[in-house]
């Protein structure tokens, strides 16, 4: 038995001339489209609550520590709004509209958009949020497993990030003295 990869090739060229408008969505596609563009419509939503919480946090944050944890939440702001961008343009690339209705964007968002009143409380909120949106991303990530695998790098690479976040924001608890708080979390 022969380890080849055989492809009729032919055929793969008379399909894609056939059906050009389609865009992205070959005969390869084995995911429902629709209900990929709707789960991504959840996680632009999630996103876009991410970015509005850290930008909100970026402007709100005092105190003596908040000169170093200011400048994360400002690179974390503009991560989600870079995740934020590349989901809504798959959505595109799917056939879909991205959903950037600011009425519904709550109700659609995995996270919730807490602002905390102090600076602990707003590292709190933002690492519940990304454990949120991790725990979330791993699910779709496994849904979309080999049906879609172009949405699923893309979330992989967005969970990638999340976690990276709430590293971040744990050792920032812990070098405050918020480490009590950071722990309790999870």
């Amino acid at each position: 038995m022969s380890n080849t990869f055989v492809a009729d090739v032919m055929k793969i060229r008379e399909q894609a001339r056939e059906k050009m408008s389609d865009g992205a969505i070959t005969e390869a596609y084995k995911a429902n489209a629709k209900q990929v563009i709707s789960v991504l419509n959840e996680v632009l939503a999630t996103e876009l609550v991410c970015t509005l919480r850290y930008k909100r946090h970026y402007y709100a944050a005092k105190g003596i520590h908040s000169l170093s944890v200011k400048q994360e939440f400002l690179e974390h702001a503009k991560e989600e709004q870079e995740h934020a961008d590349a989901v809504a343009e798959r959505i595109t690339q799917l056939g879909g509209d991205p959903d950037f209705n600011p009425a519904t964007l709550v109700k659609r968002s995995h996270s919730e958009y807490r602002e905390g009143e102090s600076l602990i409380d707003m590292m709190r909120e933002d690492l519940v949020a990304e454990r949120i949106a991790s725990a979330a991303y791993s699910e779709i990530a496994r849904w979309l497993g080999d049906k879609d695998p172009t949405s699923r790098r893309l979330i992989e690479r967005i969970l990638e990030k999340e976690e990276e976040h709430a590293e971040d924001l744990v050792s920032l608890l812990e070098n405050i003295g918020g480490e009590n708080k950071a722990k309790k979390t999870g």
